[in-house]
């Protein structure tokens, strides 16, 4: 019986497992890792400028070298060596960045720690049990709307700190705590009969809701704020134009017209 149980459940896991490929296929973790993409293709094209700037500074060096004592061939040879020790160092170093994806610090601004944040929700993803995904999933739809209207207000405003406070400490912190924990303890039940799994997905559900209300927030006071823009310029201006003359105007034109006119 026990053999035939343990066949039932690698089936079912097998079957989440091609489902849930076949949905990441499309959807919310499709757009993220296109997002990630752009953020990669990106960071290289940085490289790149880095390790042409660096090698065009050691041979000025090496020419300015030239022109005051001869270098020789060994010279030439040692610029090559340190060209190309340099541009890998620089290479290494981007590389590294690239792959580890940290959690956004707290000193970012507001639209680089959406950037960063989004990053780091993409890389450790799949390290996390199948509902926890679900919800960093819903997380990332939320994050380019938020980017959009974050990285627009001041950094000390109370909406803006609690989503960055989200961003950088308190989700990375949770996924962190749950990384911590061995595989083998993650399904014992606490005592509120909660598994580390279920801790991790509420934490993100609530997380989520938080993101959820600040962009909401943060969307509201810009279309107060159009709102507010709209209603003055119609008030000062909504009423003069060549139609909407008021009584007073005329007669001051007419007046105008009639004292300027020629007597005869």
């Amino acid at each position: 019986m026990t053999e035939v149980t343990d066949k039932v459940e690698r089936a079912i896991a097998r079957f989440e497992r091609v489902t849930r490929q076949l949905d990441e296929r499309d959807g919310p973790a499709r757009a993220a890792a296109s997002r990630e993409r752009r953020r990669l293709n990106s960071g290289i094209g940085r490289t790149a400028v880095r390790v042409a700037i660096t090698v065009a500074v050691i041979w000025l060096v090496t020419v300015a070298i030239g022109l005051v004592t001869p270098i020789g061939m060994f010279g030439f040879l040692g610029a090559l060596l340190i060209s190309g020790i340099v541009a890998a160092l620089v290479i290494a170093r981007g590389g590294r960045q690239a792959i580890s994806a940290p959690a956004p610090s707290a000193d970012l601004p507001n639209g680089a720690m959406v950037e960063r944040f989004d990053s780091y929700v993409y890389r450790v993803r799949r390290a996390l049990p199948a509902p926890a995904q679900a919800e960093l999933d819903a997380i990332s739809q939320i994050l380019p709307s938020l980017k959009q209207t974050l990285e627009r207000v001041e950094t000390l405003d109370p909406v803006a700190q609690d989503a960055r406070r989200l961003m950088s400490i308190h989700l990375p912190g949770l996924i962190e705590r749950y990384e911590r924990v061995p595989p083998a303890y993650r399904q014992e039940r606490d005592g509120e009969g909660k598994t580390v799994d279920e801790r991790l997905t509420e934490g993100l559900v609530a997380g989520r809701a938080a993101l959820d209300e600040a962009a909401e927030q943060l969307a509201r006071a810009e279309m107060a704020a159009l709102e507010t823009q709209g209603r003055f310029i119609q008030s000062r201006y909504g009423q003069t134009g060549p139609d909407t003359v008021s009584g007073g105007d005329r007669a001051a034109e007419s007046k105008t017209d009639s004292e300027g006119a020629p007597t005869t």
